[in-house]
């Protein structure tokens, strides 16, 4: 591997606080373009801007999506501004890139009914599996948090009061969030379970270690099954999802869902205001004097 690139993956590391997951796709990604500037005598990190052009071309002839293209060209131009910053490049070869254009996508999301049937499910659920799921689904759904800010929770997480909970977010950026009731309850229940065990709210077998996310996504499914749900259509990511669009439909603010979130971004939350419009215009079709005609009828008041 390039040092360069060793040098770039080390920073993204011990100064940003990258996931492994995140790391593992920088490495990847710029091991691909690394090959294709191989192919016209360039070393990863010397490559020009023709080059570049050339290899966001390749990935659209190889037939790769939209966002795969804007995957790889995020991480050139992560790596390319590491290599300004550092003096190592007095140019950004990536500069003139365009980001290809990707499809809106609507998170999937689950109703309130449907998340309430799988916390019923959770509670349910007999043994220590069931202390464990019930906490896991009432914390996620309580504070819209990540599953690896879930799973990486020490039992010090929560507040002296627990009423609240600090949670640990991306670049160990940390953020506090307010708890349900019902959540408060359930962490109890799983701290009295594990007392004096293990560091961690969430720990494995190993008590020395966090539960695993291949483990609690067994459990997760085994929860979306006792509560007659699709497992396809449960995850971490959509009860988040869920979260964020149900506090919306309630009147929740889009700067709110931002920080409860832990986004850098607002225009990241943004895609949850199909929810709003939808409950909008629900409100105009039941209330304004013209709603017949625009529910399909042609009479008018």
């Amino acid at each position: 591997m390039d040092p360069r690139v060793e040098a770039f993956l080390e920073m993204q590391t011990v100064e940003r606080g990258a996931a492994r997951n995140t790391i593992l796709s920088y490495t990847l990604d710029l091991q691909d373009f690394a090959q294709f500037a191989a192919e016209t005598r360039f070393a990863v990190s010397a490559a020009d801007a023709e080059t570049c052009r050339a290899y966001m071309a390749s990935l659209h002839k190889r037939g790769l999506s939209a966002r795969t293209a804007a995957r790889r060209l995020s991480a050139l131009r992560q790596f390319h501004l590491f290599l300004l910053r550092e003096g190592l490049r007095a140019d950004d070869p990536t500069r003139q890139l365009d980001m290809p254009r990707l499809p809106q996508t609507l998170p999937k999301l689950l109703t309130e009914t449907e998340v309430d049937a799988l916390l019923d499910a959770a509670r349910r659920k007999p043994g220590r599996p069931g202390v464990v799921a019930c906490a896991a689904l009432e914390i996620l759904y309580a504070t819209g948090m990540r599953v690896t800010e879930l799973l990486s929770l020490p039992r010090e997480a929560l507040t002296q009061n627990r009423q609240a909970m600090i949670i640990k977010g991306k670049g160990s950026k940390e953020r506090m969030v307010p708890l349900s009731a019902q959540a408060r309850d359930a962490a109890a229940a799983l701290l009295a379970a594990t007392e004096g065990k293990s560091r961690w709210l969430f720990p494995g077998r190993d008590t020395k270690r966090t539960l695993t996310r291949q483990a609690f996504f067994l459990l997760l499914k085994q929860v979306a099954l006792a509560a007659g749900l699709d497992p396809v259509r449960v995850s971490p990511h959509v009860l988040r999802h869920a979260f964020a669009s149900h506090m919306l439909a309630r009147g929740a603010d889009l700067r709110s869902l931002q920080v409860l979130l832990g986004h850098a971004d607002i225009s990241t939350v943004q895609i949850y205001t199909h929810v709003q419009t939808e409950r909008l215009r629900q409100v105009v079709e039941e209330h304004h004097p013209l709603s017949e005609t625009w529910s399909g009828t042609t009479g008018r008041r």
